[in-house]
């Protein structure tokens, strides 16, 4: 199969652009050449901004296209205009964060999607990111009726340059006293990016097509389930996890840099949490968080990811606020 990826070198595109070279696919790799442009070297590398240099997919032709990195339904236009039938089948990488709230727990496809007040915004942030990947989906199906749409939750493993779990893994690596938000019946999930990204190949390589949720574990699983699921894998005898009042935390100025997969608020919500249902009937399997857990540290001690946004406190700021909590 020749494979277009659009990105392929950061986290998500470059386990799938891995995967598939392991595979026996031919890759290519369409990106700016600005972030491990090193990455997947055997693969072909097309340099250029997909936002005004498309028309360096011109005269080539692909057996099938992983759109990772379309934010706005332009790009997704933009990308079905440049290759016409050119693509192959196309599979979009959207997220769960596509889902209107409330949400009840253990929510499937077809539950109701976000609708921005401003449906011609570009301004990717918190309050628009969801939305307008709802809108990128709407305009895949449009231009694709054999599309494939997956929505993961927040994707782990090697290479996360978010540091979001990796905060974790790293921290509770260290042992000792290790302070968390009070927030355990919070619903959360994963998704290890090299399970997605197999999985991904085989739907494309069988020809399935459909909206699908990449998440594990299954529901109900809750934050403190994750923080002593890391405990279990690689935290030292005598590591304790310090449950703290989001209320606390947000007097003394601790925000989600500080704690990531933490929202502050002082009465939190349930969280979000998604059934797999319809993909594990077409052959999605992870492995245990566990071993996600402890392949992700070998990973960091080895080749540690870059953390450009400096997510995850210092020890000497947690301290400070143990110290605080304790003589509270």
């Amino acid at each position: 199969m020749r494979l277009l990826i659009m990105g392929g070198t950061q986290f998500v595109g470059r386990h799938i652009a891995e995967s598939a070279l392991e595979r026996g696919h031919n890759v290519t790799v369409f990106h700016r050449g600005r972030t491990n442009a090193d990455a997947v070297p055997t693969a072909e590398h097309l340099i250029g901004d997909r936002n005004s240099d498309l028309d360096l997919l011109a005269d080539q032709q692909w057996d099938a296209t992983v759109d990772a990195n379309a934010y706005v339904p332009r790009q997704v236009n933009e990308l079905a205009d440049a290759l016409g039938t050119r693509g192959g089948r196309h599979a979009f990488i959207s997220t769960v964060s596509v889902y209107a709230e409330p949400a009840p727990p253990a929510i499937d496809e077809d539950a109701p999607l976000i609708e921005l007040a401003d449906p011609t915004t570009e301004v990717v942030d918190g309050d628009t990111y969801g939305g307008l990947k709802v809108l990128c989906e709407r305009a895949v199906a449009a231009h694709y009726s054999d599309a494939l749409v997956i929505r993961p939750t927040y994707v782990v493993g090697p290479h996360d340059y978010t540091h979001r779990f990796t905060y974790w893994v790293n921290r509770i690596a260290d042992g000792g006293r290790v302070l968390a938000p009070d927030i355990g019946d919070y619903q959360i999930q994963v998704i290890d990016a090299r399970d997605q990204a197999r999985w991904i190949l085989e739907l494309l390589e069988r020809g399935d097509s459909g909206t699908f949720h990449t998440v594990s574990p299954p529901p109900p699983f809750s934050y403190s389930q994750m923080l002593q699921t890391i405990v279990d894998a690689v935290g030292p005898a005598g590591t304790e996890i310090v449950p703290v009042s989001p209320a606390f935390l947000i007097e003394q100025g601790v925000g989600s840099a500080d704690l990531p997969l933490w929202y502050p608020s002082p009465e939190p919500d349930a969280g979000l949490s998604c059934d797999p249902g319809r993909a594990v009937a077409h052959g999605f399997a992870t492995r245990p968080l566990v071993q996600t857990v402890r392949e992700t540290l070998a990973h960091e001690q080895s080749t540690p990811s870059p953390n450009p946004d400096g997510t995850g406190w210092s020890r000497e700021r947690e301290a400070e606020v143990l110290k605080a909590w304790d003589a509270r």
